[in-house]
């Protein structure tokens, strides 16, 4: 059973307001690399249960992190954003740049990184 969140405009504040780490998959049906994206990213939240992670395809919510392409992962601390990365990454990568990112004092090098391999 997935524990991925959709994101709409009337929840958003709600899960930015939640203490801990929030990854969020931006997304549009039909989008191809998006689909592609779909299995690493319900993977990494079975794989890290203590993360939250949420989907979104709405444009409203899309336009309030200046998301200019899809997929973009956005990744969120304490209600702060710390990190993006646009395109898809395994779940493996994403998982291993989570946990530095929970970690280090400097998540958006680690995230950078992270999605490289």
């Amino acid at each position: 059973m997935s524990n991925i969140e959709t994101l709409t405009q009337e929840t958003l504040t709600d899960a930015l307001g939640q203490p801990g780490i929030l990854v969020i998959d931006f997304w549009a049906p039909w989008c191809g690399p998006c689909r592609a994206m779909a299995p690493q990213f319900e993977r990494a939240a079975q794989l890290r249960p203590d993360y939250r992670f949420a989907k979104d395809e709405q444009p409203t919510v899309a336009s309030a992190f200046q998301i200019r392409s899809v997929p973009t992962l956005v990744v969120i601390n304490d209600g702060d954003v710390i990190g993006a990365y646009p395109g898809v990454v395994g779940a493996e990568q994403l998982v291993g740049a989570l946990d530095q990112l929970a970690s280090t004092p400097a998540p958006e090098t680690v995230l950078q990184q992270g999605a490289a391999r």
